[in-house]
Formats: structure tokens, C-alpha cells, sequence
């Protein structure tokens, strides 16, 4: 089983950062990160920690990764970055669509007022729950793609550049 070559931690076969530090798993071969195109380094920010900026600081993050380099050279970075994209304009939609909705409810005297706050409920904590998940398997290298938008997230990072 191989180990992190900074903190000395038990990393997984398949491990592209240690889960303990962050550092990438194969620090010893080089300055390029996995993910980046050959021959790109990342000074700076770590490819998993620009991916968790991505949904964190939404929408000035994945804006930056896109437009600077070396970030938009980066698959990993490019990846989530187009996830955090198209699940911002996805929940700017389905919350437009959801005040339609719920202020015709809510001319239904108390059960149209409940409904509409357990909507917003529902889907605040649905939205946060979400975006958390997404900034967790980003920060732990992973590419996981989130339904529908991580098919078109991974079609557009690879088109890109």
C-alpha cells in the first residue's frame, strides 16, 4: 500500500491526493499535477483545492479557473469548474421556477404558507447538501459527476483548450 511521501498517511490504490494533508499522492514525480495537460505545472493552488473553490466561492472561483492559467489547462480544475457553472445556473432556474410556484400557493390561506416554506426549505438544504458533497469529493481528487450537469461539465472540459 503506498504512503504520502509529506505526512507519511495510508493512501488508497487509486488516490490522486492524500486524505490527510491534501498533498498530491505523487508528489515525488514532478511539479505536474494529475489532470493537467502534459507538461503543465500548478504553482499555487492545489488542483483539489481549486476545484472546492469552485462551488465554495461561486461565481468568481470557477470564473478565475477558466479564464487564467495554469488552472484552465487543468482537466481536474476545468471539470469543476464547469460543474459549479451549470449547477449555479440550474439552481438560479429551478429557484425562478419555485417562486412561480410557490407564490401561487401561497394565496391558499396556512396550507399554501406551510407548503411554501417547506419548499424553500426543502430546497435550500437540497442546494447546500449538494454543493457540500461536490466541494468534499473535489477536494479529495475526485471527478464525481453529479447528475446530468457532470455529463455536460465533463464534455465541456474536455472540448476546452
Amino acid at each position: 500500500m503506498a504512503t504520502c511521501t509529506k505526512c507519511g498517511a495510508a493512501l488508497a490504490k487509486d488516490a490522486v491526493f492524500c486524505s490527510s494533508c491534501g498533498s498530491p499522492a505523487r508528489a515525488g514525480v514532478g511539479t505536474s499535477q494529475p489532470g493537467a495537460a502534459p507538461g503543465v505545472s500548478l504553482p499555487g493552488i492545489a488542483p483539489n483545492v481549486a476545484g472546492l473553490l469552485c462551488y465554495l466561492l461561486w461565481p468568481v472561483a470557477f470564473i478565475f479557473f477558466l479564464l487564467f492559467g495554469p488552472y484552465n489547462k487543468d482537466r481536474f480544475v476545468r471539470f469543476h469548474a464547469f460543474q459549479a457553472l451549470f449547477l449555479g445556473l440550474v439552481a438560479i432556474g429551478v429557484g425562478f421556477a419555485l417562486s412561480i410556484m410557490t407564490s401561487i400557493l401561497a394565496l391558499i390561506p396556512l396550507v399554501g404558507w406551510i407548503v411554501d416554506s417547506l419548499a424553500w426549505l426543502v430546497y435550500g438544504l437540497g442546494l447546500l447538501g449538494l454543493a457540500i458533497f461536490l466541494m468534499y469529493k473535489a477536494y479529495n481528487g475526485e471527478r464525481y459527476r453529479a447528475p446530468i450537469i457532470g455529463e455536460w461539465a465533463a464534455q465541456r472540459a474536455e472540448k476546452t483548450k
